[in-house]
């Protein structure tokens, strides 16, 4: 996968996915949650973001190494 577009392309969906977990985040921070469930459901989204974001860049590092 060296094409360079297709790194771009990675590299603006990590830049996304970490722009909601950053969002994400602050919000937990600020206390913006009302429930416990609505906490829950912030962090399961934020660890759900976490694991893209991880999948993302292990797919983009084992397709350098086979290059």
């Amino acid at each position: 996968m060296s094409d360079p577009s297709v790194h771009a392309f990675a590299d603006e969906c990590r830049k996304i996915i970490r722009t909601y977990m950053n969002e994400l985040t602050d919000n937990v921070a600020l206390g913006s949650a009302k429930t416990f469930e609505e906490y829950q459901r912030t962090v399961g989204q934020i660890e759900g973001l976490a694991i893209a974001e991880r999948e993302l860049l292990n797919l983009l590092n084992l397709s350098s190494e086979e290059d």
